[in-house]
């Protein structure tokens, strides 16, 4: 796993967005689909599932999440 920080917290009107910085693991071979954030802090309870559509895969270099900006598309949007 890796450690995502303390998430960032962004308001448009009556819509708050949360938001991660990009997770990243150097020399890694990785084949993923998807994978989950969680809250080791609090019993590790889910916070988002991500699904990336179909595998990605990292030979031997660096494997990033790039997780998107607040807005739209963002991991969290809560209304």
């Amino acid at each position: 796993g890796a450690v995502l920080g303390s998430p960032v917290v962004a308001l448009s009107g009556d819509v708050a967005y949360i938001d991660f910085a990009d997770a990243s693991w150097s020399s890694a071979t990785i084949t993923a689909r998807g994978a989950l954030i969680y809250n080791a802090s609090n019993s590790n309870k889910s916070i988002a599932v991500l699904d990336f559509g179909s595998d990605k895969t990292s030979t031997n270099g660096t494997f990033t999440v790039i997780m998107p900006a607040p807005g739209a598309t963002a991991i969290v949007r809560i209304t």
